[in-house]
């Protein structure tokens, strides 16, 4: 059996959104399950020294363009959201609560959640609308807004973003696909090629 396939991504990426919508299947298809990792793009540019491709000069209008036009090419419904981008602590918190108890249930949160802010402009920031979202799928909500300022649930999402890093994540989306790192939407060509051929 072939390792699971590793997906970094933060919930405030539109590309790490895109790539949410089509890795499983693409995995499923070479007979690969994949583990989901949300993390914050902020904790990991305090070592990349990295900004949110909008806020930097001549990249940002492209990247505007470039995002709109990749949620087009993958066939991924999309809406510019504001605010953008978004603290992503909330969301990132209630994933991997949520996955200590049920992965499925974790993995249907992160579509959830995803969807509610690139395609209906929901602010993910907010614990509300997080647990609001979680709430929508059965999640019981006062126990999840309890769990998000837990110190075990915090230190989970730390430990998370160390571990990220120490693999070498520095974007979103990033996947490692038996230590091989491919970052980027534009990299699912030669992932899809990478499984086929097992590597290259």
């Amino acid at each position: 059996m072939a390792e699971p396939i590793d997906f970094y991504f933060d919930f405030s990426s539109p590309y790490g959104y895109f790539m949410s919508e089509k890795i499983d299947g693409i995995a499923a298809g070479f007979g690969r399950k994949v583990r989901w990792h949300p993390i914050l793009l902020g904790v990991v540019y305090t070592v990349s020294e990295g900004k949110p491709l909008t806020e930097l000069p001549l990249k940002g209008d492209y990247a505007v363009r470039d995002i709109a036009r990749s949620a087009r090419f993958h066939g991924v419904d999309y809406t510019p959201p504001a605010p953008f981008p978004i603290p992503t602590q909330a969301a990132a918190r209630a994933y991997y609560w949520l996955h200590n108890q049920d992965c499925a249930l974790a993995r249907r949160f992160a579509h959830a959640a995803y969807r509610a802010y690139f395609q209906s402009g929901r602010n993910i920031s907010t614990p509300e609308v997080v647990v609001e979202i979680a709430a929508s799928l059965g999640v019981d909500g006062p126990a999840l807004a309890a769990a998000l300022q837990s110190e075990p649930v915090k230190t989970r999402l730390k430990t998370a973003c160390a571990d990220a890093i120490a693999k070498g994540v520095f974007g979103s989306p990033f996947v490692l696909i038996d230590g091989e790192a491919f970052w980027g939407i534009d990299r699912l060509p030669q992932i899809e090629r990478w499984l086929d051929a097992d590597g290259f």
